[in-house]
């Protein structure tokens, strides 16, 4: 599918950011760079990239090129947006992509600029892979990888009798069936939810699998696949009963980080920076090097150059500049986003880092073991991020009590065949 047929698709949309940053006394919105002002940018991220003022000031010191920084809430904002304007008009310069709907994004891969040649052979090579069109072009440019550890509450696992030490804690996790044991040992204990969200672990669960709900010849096999129908009844059945709340990013989600409401959650690298942010007066946040089942990948997002921008050399300018080896390390040092290029990867910068918030974790060198520890990469179709965000929309139905197991089940399937 191509521009042509963007073009004949209603995409419901309508969704605004929900912060401007603007750096160096520049005024904007959320669109093309106002006017085709060559001196300014705009850039739409969402979430938390690592792209502070501070560290958006220093391109504009190197290159004189102001920078407007629009950050949608969510990810699903973000696609909705994307997807609104992409080939149309207001979209901002360079755009970020999560990777759960980029490949929805590359079936219009000629709706936005190639990175140049010269750049290609700087990502890991699955990254690149697929960032790279049936043509062969390159047309994205890597942020970050998600590979998944586990993020706890030292001072609630003691207070549970739980180990706190790093190593311990990692010990007690190898598979889902002992996270599940534990979380509900700890709920029986303290009355309290163990894990943050029930679709978290969803999420946790498919990302271990090669075939998730396409095929990639493009057969559709959501709701025969054995392996989606087991993930849902384990997170039904084992992760809703010790989850604090059925999905995240809701205000109740952000605050429960700092009331002690959960003691664990399935952690990424680039969570770390919205637990710290939410929760800056916390001291019990950890990190331990384990993850149910060896490893997984959760997130890790790209930049794209929409093709009709205004400024679209000086945005590839700056789309270049923020996934450089350099600038990758700056933004994990700002977010915990862990870099996705080799050379960023290998820095004394990342296997030297240690984290002060998380008790003075060594979160380079797990974000190392655990992307080491990926053996799979889940295949995602066109349609991945709308199946997967409906049968998160069904687990939410049950925690809700709004539909049971197997009601919630049957409308997901009735949903699938209408996507």
């Amino acid at each position: 599918m191509n521009s042509r047929a963007l073009r004949r698709i209603g995409l419901v949309a309508g969704v605004a950011t929900t912060s401007a940053i603007v750096l160096a006394g520049c005024s904007g919105g959320g669109g093309a760079a106002s006017g085709g002002d060559e001196n300014t940018l705009t850039l739409a991220t969402f979430n938390d990239f690592g792209y502070t003022d501070e560290l958006l000031a220093e391109f504009t010191e190197e290159t004189g090129i102001k920078v407007v920084h629009n950050k949608a809430a969510t990810s699903n904002d973000a696609r909705a947006n994307f997807f609104q304007k992409l080939g149309k008009t207001g979209l901002a310069d360079v755009e970020g992509v999560e990777v759960d709907w980029f490949p929805e994004m590359m079936q219009y891969s000629d709706l936005v600029a190639p990175v140049p040649e010269d750049l290609q052979g700087r990502w890991l090579d699955w990254k690149e892979k697929a960032a790279t069109d049936a043509e062969g072009n390159l047309v994205a440019y890597g942020t970050d990888v998600g590979p998944q550890a586990i993020c706890y509450r030292a001072d609630l696992f003691e207070a549970a009798g739980l180990p706190t030490a790093r190593e311990d804690v990692a010990a007690l996790f190898p598979t889902w069936d002992a996270f599940f044991q534990i979380g509900s040992d700890y709920v029986e204990k303290t009355g309290k939810p163990f894990i943050d969200s029930a679709n978290s672990v969803l999420q946790g669960v498919v990302n271990q699998l090669e075939i998730a709900y396409e095929e990639p010849d493009g057969t559709v096999v959501a709701t025969e696949n054995p392996d989606i129908r087991a993930a849902y009844d384990t997170v039904v059945d084992k992760a809703i009963p010790i989850a604090a709340f059925p999905g995240q990013w809701t205000d109740d989600w952000y605050a429960s980080m700092a009331s002690g409401e959960f003691a664990a959650m399935l952690c990424p690298p680039w969570m770390h920076g919205i637990i710290e942010g939410e929760a800056p007066d916390i001291d019990g946040w950890d990190v331990a090097n384990a993850f149910p089942e060896g490893g997984g990948n959760w997130g890790g997002s790209y930049l794209v150059v929409p093709a009709n921008g205004k400024n679209v050399e000086n945005a590839q300018k700056l789309a270049d500049w923020l996934t450089s080896p350099e600038t990758q390390i700056k933004a994990f040092n700002n977010a915990g986003t862990f870099p996705s290029q080799p050379e960023a990867q290998s820095s004394a910068d990342l296997t030297g880092f240690v984290s002060p918030y998380f008790n003075d974790a060594p979160t380079g060198e797990i974000g190392i073991d655990r992307a080491n520890a990926i053996t799979v990469t889940t295949f995602k179709g066109p349609k991945y991020f709308q199946y997967h965000d409906a049968l998160g929309n069904a687990i939410t139905r049950v925690f809700d009590g709004i539909e049971d197991k197997e009601t919630s089940w049957n409308t997901w399937v009735n949903e699938v065949g209408s996507f």
